[in-house]
Formats: structure tokens, sequence, C-alpha cells
């Protein structure tokens, strides 16, 4: 078996670099190369046509492949210097300054902030709704921490868990309003 000498370039490596830099010089290259053995535009001649006959068809070349349509010229746009020429020409009015831009204004500010109103205090909730939230909160987080630290916890523990949770759950669903006010559409201002 032969083994490659570390001190002597690697034959390989020179042929795949030559490939390489073939193949992107025929892709970046306008025109199409084609076999030897086959004519011009890599197509056979039509029924008529002899085979040394120049074609005068060239099959597209990767530069003309643009199915977008991107690659012909942009659509004229005049420039901001001739919008502006034009405004003032068809109203008769002053031009604007030319360093003016779309967004260069200002907003129109009446002072008025929007100031949220202060949340309700938890003291004045009821004790029963605060162990609610509490077991429906605490009850999977207790779960995952169980998992996690205390292995060997026994089922009584879970389930006791997972009790607390469906019932504090439970509680909470019930505690939502059992009607819709006609009036209301659900938003605050």
């Amino acid at each position: 078996m032969n083994r490659h000498d570390p001190g002597q370039p690697d034959p390989g490596a020179s042929q795949d670099d030559a490939a390489w830099l073939d193949l992107v010089a025929r892709l970046e290259s306008d025109t199409v190369a084609t076999r030897p053995d086959t004519p011009a535009g890599g197509q056979l001649p039509p029924s008529g046509t002899a085979a040394g006959a120049p074609e005068t068809h060239q099959p597209p070349s990767f530069r003309d492949f643009d199915p977008l349509g991107l690659a012909g010229a942009p659509p004229a746009e005049l420039s901001a210097a001739e919008r502006q020429a034009a405004a003032a020409a068809g109203t008769g009015a002053e031009p604007a300054d030319p360093s003016e831009g779309p967004r260069d204004y200002e907003v129109d500010d009446d002072g008025d902030e929007f100031v949220p109103e202060e949340p309700p205090s938890l003291a004045g909730t009821d004790p029963l709704t605060m162990l609610a939230w509490l077991g429906a909160v605490g009850g999977p987080v207790a779960l995952l921490l169980s998992a996690m630290f205390w292995r060997s916890a026994p089922l009584l523990a879970i389930v006791g868990i997972v009790a607390v949770f469906v019932l504090a759950s439970v509680y909470l669903i019930m505690k939502l309003p059992q009607e819709k006010n006609g009036d209301d559409d659900g938003a605050r201002v």
C-alpha cells in the first residue's frame, strides 16, 4: 500500500483544484462549453442542416438564467430633485427643503401620556382564592422539583400534589363570571 509522504504535495489536491477552477470559469463565462463530438450548442443539427454548418441558436448561458426578471434594467425613477421640481411646477407651491425625507416630521404630542391604574393590593384578596392560585401554580412546580430532587417521593405525596392542583384549578374556573354583559365588547379604553 502506498502512503502519502507528508513532505510532498498531494497530487490529488492539485487535480481537485484544477477541476474546481475549470468549473468556476465555465460557469462565469458567457458561452456554453460543448463536448468536442457534438455540434455547437450541444444539440444535434436539424435534419436539413449539415453537421458543419454554423448554428444560429445558442442555448442560454448561466448568466441568462433569471426566472424573476431581476437582471434587466430597473424601471426609470425620477430623482428626488426632479420629483420636487415636478411637484412645484404642478401645484405652484414652493418645493420643500431637499434635506427633508418622508419621516422628517414632528409628531403632534398632546402631552397626555397613558398612565395605567394601580393594580389592586393582594392584601384585600379572598384567602381562599389566594390559596387556589398557589395550588394551581405551585402544584406543577412542586411536581417538577420533586422529580428533580426527591426521586424517592412516596406515591401518596405525588397524588396529593396532583389533587391540590386539580382542585385549585377547578375552584378558579368555577369563580369565573357565568354570564356575559351584552354591552361589554371586552375592550378597555
